[in-house]
């Protein structure tokens, strides 16, 4: 799998500015997730990059598809040390860094907090899920806690009920999980989700720069 990752970075891009690291879903691309940030607050400068596999028709894949709710964790890993080489590279440290991530990219954002504990503020993860395995970086991540997002729809047809099932149970036993279910959702993002994550960035961002 190649690590290469290719990024559409919008905004002053100044060191001391905080980051939303944008991360899309299965097919799609660097392009899409930005249409978000304007929901956003604006005091984030965001970076969304592209998946290194790629998955037909322009669109890319952080990791093959596999079982539902259950892929490989090797090509998982692999796409996890290549968003993290990325940072080392191109962001600053002490620089507050949050993943937000839908569907694919929601459960890299949940690697991302498990790879690397310290380097991330909090987390934002769209109807995505979290990995079936334990991790090195777990009891690193339960002793630190950060505030996580989760929010997902009622009615996501394309999220495996027992993904999202683990998920629930498993976010509040590492993190400060915000959990929010939206009626009649499907696999998408909604205006009111936006708001909410919104008001959850609002209220992290003061601990993300005291860090």
């Amino acid at each position: 799998m190649s690590a290469d990752i290719t990024v559409h970075v919008r905004g002053s891009n100044q060191a001391g500015r905080p980051l939303l690291l944008l991360l899309h879903g299965f097919g799609s691309h660097e392009h899409d997730l930005p249409a978000i940030a304007g929901h956003l607050p604006a005091v984030w400068d965001w970076a969304s990059l592209r998946a290194p596999l790629a998955a037909g028709n322009g669109g890319f894949s952080w990791f093959p598809l596999g079982v539902p709710g259950r892929p490989d964790p090797q090509p998982v890993a692999a796409a996890t040390a290549a968003v993290l080489a990325w940072l080392d590279v191109n962001v600053e440290p002490g620089t507050a860094v949050v993943p937000v991530g839908f569907s694919q990219g929601g459960l890299m954002v949940t690697q991302l907090l498990r790879a690397a504990p310290e380097r991330f503020a909090a987390g934002v993860v769209l109807s995505g899920f979290v990995l079936d395995a334990e991790l090195p970086g777990d009891s690193a991540l339960a002793a630190r806690r950060p505030p996580v997002f989760f929010g997902h729809g009622d009615a996501d047809q394309v999220i495996a009920p027992d993904a999202t099932a683990r998920t629930s149970t498993w976010l509040p036993r590492f993190t400060d999980v915000t959990e929010v279910v939206y009626p009649g959702l499907p696999h998408s993002i909604s205006a009111e989700e936006l708001a909410d994550v919104s008001a959850f960035l609002e209220k992290v961002l003061p601990a993300a720069q005291a860090r």
